[in-house]
C-alpha cells in the first residue's frame, strides 16, 4: 500500500515534466522586414543588454512623436493602469529608468507617472509612433535586454 501511495505523486511529478510547453505558448510569427529594422536601427552596434537598452532608448525617442493618446492592453503589478484605460503620454520616461523596460511618462489622477510601454497601444498617432510601438511590442514578446 505504502509503495503505490509513494508512486503517485511520483508518476504525477514526470508527467507534468513530460508536458511540452510549447502546447502553452503561442508561437509569436516571424516578421522578417521588423526584425531587419530592429536590427539595423536598434542593436546594430549593441553589445550586450546596456547597450541593448540604450539603443532602444534612443531609436524610440527619435520615432515616437509626444504626446499621443494610448490604451492600456493589460493590467499590470508594476503600473496602475487597468485595461481598457485611456491615457495621454508625455514623453520617454528619462534615459535611467529605462535599463530594463522602456518606460513612458503618462499624466495621471494629477500627477506624472512612468508606465511600460509594452502596456500600451496607441490610439491617436502618427505612423511613425505606431511603427516604433509596434517594433517594441514585437522585442518585447521574442527577446529580452
Amino acid at each position: 500500500m505504502e509503495e503505490a501511495l509513494e508512486s503517485r505523486p511520483r508518476r504525477w511529478i514526470d508527467s507534468l515534466t513530460s508536458l511540452r510547453i510549447e502546447h502553452y505558448v503561442p508561437k509569436l510569427r516571424k516578421n522578417r522586414i521588423r526584425e531587419q529594422r530592429i536590427h539595423n536601427e536598434v542593436i546594430v552596434d549593441a553589445y550586450g543588454p546596456e547597450e541593448q537598452a540604450l539603443g532602444w532608448y534612443y531609436y524610440l525617442e527619435n520615432k515616437i512623436q509626444f504626446p499621443f493618446s494610448a490604451r492600456c492592453m493589460a493590467a499590470k503589478v508594476v503600473s496602475p493602469l487597468r485595461k481598457g484605460e485611456t491615457v495621454d503620454v508625455c514623453s520617454l520616461a528619462p534615459e535611467d529608468s529605462c535599463a530594463h523596460d522602456m518606460l513612458v511618462l503618462i499624466r495621471w489622477h494629477g500627477r506624472n507617472v512612468a508606465v511600460p510601454l509594452s502596456q500600451l497601444t496607441a490610439t491617436d498617432a502618427d505612423e511613425s509612433t505606431v511603427e516604433a510601438i509596434g517594433d517594441w511590442h514585437y522585442w518585447v514578446q521574442g527577446s529580452c535586454f
